[in-house]
């Protein structure tokens, strides 16, 4: 699910795209209006990039990345040119037809060999952009490339450690491949929610997922707790395609807590954005207490009282507990989604 781009991000990559058929006709065909050179533009990459972002064509793009290297290359280069090939010409015929453009129907319609690696380079380096993004999450990235951790910052965030139950289990009866293949499904599976609640995933270890919200956006309509349990609430939902592919049903431990720690830009040859400080780690020893607790989702007193929970989200105050590391006892609320009331009960007992 984490595979769409966000509605800005289409906007901001069309714009892009068509800036970049502007400034080719710039350079090659300076006398023809501007607008020409954006619809070719936009006709012959934004296919490409929807295809690559498997929007069109789905089952063709996993086919492909299936392939060894070599066939994969030879069929990517073949449908790149397919696609930019039948956007070229929708464009020429559209633009014929309308009148926009002179010339016979094969100068307008047939795709130029310059036109087309001028358009696999610019659909490369919008898809090279999204891949980095991808790898570092959208704040990483943004932060490492304005410089912002660049020296240590003081500062306030909330942290979601969420946990695969029973991974080890599964390893035991189904290997490592069909583990890792189930992890991340499961991963891919949280990711959405996270991206809707304006989360970013910091970091997987093992079979746990570790997100973080600026403090204030964490809170906000209470953004972290509604990203729990939507991810909760998907899973359920998809329970039958879990049962079907993997033989059981995700269940997941999650953990939240929120504080002051110290962010900095750390590493040499790879770079990372780090958080300092005793809220992650009281986060980690957070999760651990679900299964002493034996309850699914926490969160602690200090954060829980910083923001509002949201309907149908009900607390159960566990009381203070002694956290490894931490010098103080740390407040604990479990937190459990309202039972709908029984059929009976809404009738009167009718």
């Amino acid at each position: 699910m984490g595979m769409f781009p966000t509605t800005r991000n289409w906007i901001l990559t069309a714009l892009f795209v068509a800036g970049s058929g502007v400034a080719y006709g710039r350079l090659f065909f300076p006398e023809a209006p501007m607008y020409i050179g954006a619809v070719f533009a936009l006709f012959t990459g934004m296919p490409l990039l929807a295809f690559e972002r498997r929007m069109i064509l789905p089952r063709l793009n996993q086919w492909m990345h299936r392939l060894p290297t070599p066939a994969f290359i030879a069929s990517a280069l073949i449908v790149d040119f397919a696609l930019i090939a039948t956007g070229f010409a929708i464009a020429g015929s559209l633009m014929k037809s309308l009148g926009v453009i002179t010339g016979s129907w094969a100068d307008v319609t047939l795709l130029q060999l310059d036109v087309y690696l001028y358009a696999v380079a610019v659909t490369a380096v919008v898809i090279f952009v999204a891949r980095v993004r991808e790898l570092l999450g959208r704040d990483v990235f943004l932060s490492l490339l304005t410089g912002r951790y660049r020296n240590p910052v003081q500062e306030e965030r909330v942290f979601l450690f969420i946990d695969l139950v029973g991974s080890t289990a599964f390893a035991e009866e189904h290997g490592d491949l069909k583990t890792q293949q189930f992890l991340g499904a499961v991963f891919g599976a949280i990711a959405e929610p996270i991206r809707r609640h304006k989360g970013a995933i910091d970091d997987y270890i093992g079979d746990a997922a570790i997100v973080t919200w600026p403090l204030d956006r964490g809170a906000k309509n209470a953004n972290c707790v509604r990203c729990v349990f939507d991810i909760l609430a998907d899973i359920e939902a998809n329970a039958e395609r879990w049962l079907k592919s993997y033989g059981r049903v995700p269940r997941l431990r999650a953990a939240l807590h929120g504080g002051g720690i110290v962010t900095a830009e750390i590493g040499v040859d790879r770079h990372k954005i780090a958080y300092f400080g005793d809220t992650v780690n009281t986060t980690a020893r957070l999760e651990a207490l679900c299964k002493t607790l034996d309850r699914q989702v926490l969160i602690s007193t200090d954060l829980a009282r910083r923001l509002q929970l949201p309907d149908g989200i009900v607390p159960e105050d566990l009381g203070d507990h002694a956290v490894r590391g931490r010098d103080h006892t740390l407040g604990v609320i479990a937190l459990h989604k309202q039972k709908k009331p029984a059929l009976k009960a809404m009738t009167g007992g009718l």
